[in-house]
């Protein structure tokens, strides 16, 4: 397993951008397929974007369509950081942001919570004026 943290949440105005960090420990995290979820207050944890790992390459991403040409995830595997580059926010993403490693997934489950074993503690983004 490893252990995540997140940061860069904060209050931004509709069409800005914030930046998303995810700082992880552990050994094997080039091994791990990285998502980002968030959760809206009585709504269900939902998925927003997950990116593959890879020896040779940076990785494969993948977006829900909400947020598919609004958002960047990449990966840095020397850091062992993922980011999540949000851009043209829109008051409907405000939510709490978690970062998830999954180890034994497949690029038609990603989406998928359950699948995750670790996840950060959350970092809470607001878009409003």
């Amino acid at each position: 397993q490893v252990q995540l943290v997140e940061s860069g949440g904060g209050l931004v105005q509709p069409r800005g951008s914030l930046r998303l960090s995810c700082a992880a420990s552990g050994r094997t995290f080039s091994n791990y397929i990285m998502g980002w979820f968030r959760q809206a207050p009585g709504k269900e944890r939902e998925f927003v974007a997950a990116i593959t790992w890879s020896s040779w390459s940076a990785g494969t991403p993948y977006y829900a369509s909400s947020v598919k040409g609004r958002f960047t995830i990449s990966r840095d595997n020397a850091k062992k950081t993922v980011y999540l580059q949000t851009n043209s926010l829109k008051p409907e993403d405000t939510a709490v942001y978690y970062c998830a490693a999954a180890n034994n997934t497949s690029i038609r489950t990603l989406q998928i919570p359950l699948e995750y074993g670790s996840w950060g503690q959350g970092t809470q983004v607001t878009v409003s004026s």
